[in-house]
């Protein structure tokens, strides 16, 4: 099953289950998508309205995180490029819910910057509240699995140990295009991702590069804090990033980026500067 949320023609924000080339409209049952997850209703789709899928706007799948919790340096290709030492705990940031936009939508360059850079990930979308959760017993938490692009800013992130500036700024992250439950994802460790800018790959990996898996995750993160339903974790981007490149190969307005991975499809965004979107 796929999950989504998005904007109708009506301008009303809406979530629903996809259904090939449509949207089956599930707004009656709950608020939002994360609302439908915490209140545990069904996602059966008889009698509902149909929405083609080229008629709306898509949304982040989750519009309302309560939290997003991104997980750095944690590919082993991505640790090495850098020069880095693989950690021996997960590192920990975060990204705000207002920083994150839609497939299709525009991602925004910072008129401040120069080096803003792609990072193809795997989200999960957590489904249900939980606390000191075992790696063993990590899978039934777990509602579904996504697309990310966790945009950073370069130097803002640089400007000191702590990644968060430099990582929400305003449409800087991607997210979408649906959610994939866990039943309709197969085998995970063997999917592939793959980030591509302008039709060009850059990125690509095997989600078995991971130096801490989504279990592992799971069960680091509902120790230090309590997981609620339609929280997001950003498990981590591979090798190839634009920052370790010679030269350097940053994303810029009129560029289009993908992230893509096995089982779930593909989140494209254009990329566009402030300034020309900025609003007053």
């Amino acid at each position: 099953m796929r999950l989504m949320s998005f904007r109708g023609t009506d301008g009303v924000a809406s979530w629903g289950v996809v259904d090939g080339d449509a949207v089956r409209d599930l707004r009656a049952r709950a608020p939002s998508l994360r609302d439908a997850l915490a209140q545990g209703v069904s996602f059966d789709t008889t009698g509902t309205k149909s929405l083609k899928l080229a008629d709306i706007t898509f949304l982040p799948p989750i519009t309302d995180p309560d939290k997003i919790i991104c997980i750095g340096l944690n590919y082993l290709s991505h640790i090495l490029e850098g020069g880095r030492e693989p950690p021996t705990k997960p590192t920990i940031f975060t990204r705000w819910a207002n920083t994150q936009v839609g497939h299709g939508e525009p991602m925004i360059c910072p008129d401040v910057s120069e080096t803003f850079d792609f990072e193809g990930e795997l989200a999960v979308v957590i489904g249900k509240p939980c606390r000191h959760v075992s790696a063993v017993d990590g899978a039934r938490v777990i509602a579904g699995y996504s697309c990310y692009n966790d945009g950073s800013v370069r130097e803002w992130q640089r400007h000191s140990g702590q990644f968060t500036p430099g990582k929400n700024f305003p449409g800087t992250g991607g997210f979408g295009p649906w959610i994939v439950t866990p039943d309709e994802m197969g085998d995970l460790p063997a999917a592939s991702l793959v980030t591509r800018l302008n039709g060009e790959e850059v990125q690509r990996a095997a989600l078995d590069d991971l130096v801490f898996d989504v279990p592992a995750l799971i069960a680091y993160c509902s120790t230090f804090t309590i997981l609620e339903p339609g929280d997001v974790i950003i498990t981590g981007t591979t090798g190839g990033v634009g920052a370790y490149r010679n030269p350097p190969l940053w994303m810029k307005a009129g560029d289009t980026v993908e992230v893509e991975i096995t089982g779930i499809g593909v989140l494209r965004n254009p990329i566009a500067q402030e300034s020309s979107v900025r609003r007053p």
